[in-house]
């Protein structure tokens, strides 16, 4: 027929681009890869940036919030999990809220069989459980979404990272989403400075200065496009947006007027001593 013959010249070139060992989630490559996990670690990547950072008494997320067009509103990268738990997430965020409803169903059957909050690193490791099933299983594929959980317990506040491909990682700083190395550089830099803020607000700070290195060089960042979240010592899972978020945003403003400050300092020590 002509649909077969139009169809037929197409099929040899289709099939050089297609990888052999990606059409399911148990095959192997001959290099000792698995590529749907790479694949969905690489929707991490493509997804919104999200820094976390804690310091001995509270733990922050701050990520940056993105909407599908100018027509419609931003989609929520922050969610609430218990008083004490909330995670931001960098991918898909249908499969993010699959998860969501896990973690706040383990959370609270943990609460009933216990009578106590459940500890962070222990609902950490049910969710990589979870994420595991689905790298082992034929007809199945990784969940398309990383997540940056918040939490504090009996034990201190927390910054976990999961992956698709079911590992998780204590943190003590962490970025992930798209240009999230920019981030990672600041957060390596000021690792200590970070761990030894005094104030929340000190944290939110350093947070916020990470999370703007993961900016386009024409964007600006602004209480309208970023989401800030605390919890720690006394202080439930609390989620700031929009004008919450504006005092905090003010603060960096400071950094550019003080490094403008040292600039014209400079210039005038210089002038002088050419003088």
């Amino acid at each position: 027929s002509f649909a077969c013959s139009f169809c037929w010249p197409l099929k040899p070139a289709l099939a050089m681009f297609r990888n052999q060992y990606d059409n399911d989630i148990t095959t192997w490559s001959p290099q000792g890869r698995i590529h749907q996990i790479e694949y969905a670690m690489e929707s991490v990547k493509q997804g919104a940036a999200s820094v976390g950072v804690k310091n001995k008494t509270h733990a922050v997320i701050v990520t940056l919030k993105r909407a599908a067009s100018d027509l419609s509103g931003h989609l929520r990268k922050v969610y609430e999990i218990d008083e004490h738990i909330g995670v931001a997430i960098s991918g898909l965020t249908s499969d993010a809220r699959s998860l969501c409803r896990f973690m706040r169903r383990t959370c609270l059957d943990d609460k009933w069989a216990y009578d106590e909050p459940i500890a962070v690193s222990r609902l950490v490791g049910f969710v990589g459980e979870k994420l595991q099933r689905c790298t082992q299983a034929w007809g199945r594929r990784p969940f398309g979404v990383g997540l940056l959980v918040s939490g504090y317990d009996s034990t201190g506040p927390h910054i976990y990272q999961i992956d698709p491909s079911a590992n998780y990682y204590n943190c003590k700083s962490m970025a992930i989403g798209a240009r999230s190395q920019s981030a990672k550089t600041y957060l390596e830099n000021h690792m200590e400075e970070i761990a030894n803020t005094d104030t929340q607000e000190e944290l939110i700070k350093h947070a916020l200065r990470a999370l703007r290195d993961c900016l386009p060089s024409d964007s600006e960042l602004t209480s309208a496009n970023c989401t800030v979240s605390v919890v720690g010592k006394d202080t439930r899972f609390t989620i700031y947006d929009d004008e919450a978020v504006a005092p905090y945003v003010a603060l960096l403003a400071e950094v550019p007027v003080a490094m403008a400050e040292d600039a014209e300092a400079d210039v005038q020590i210089a002038a002088e001593d050419f003088a």
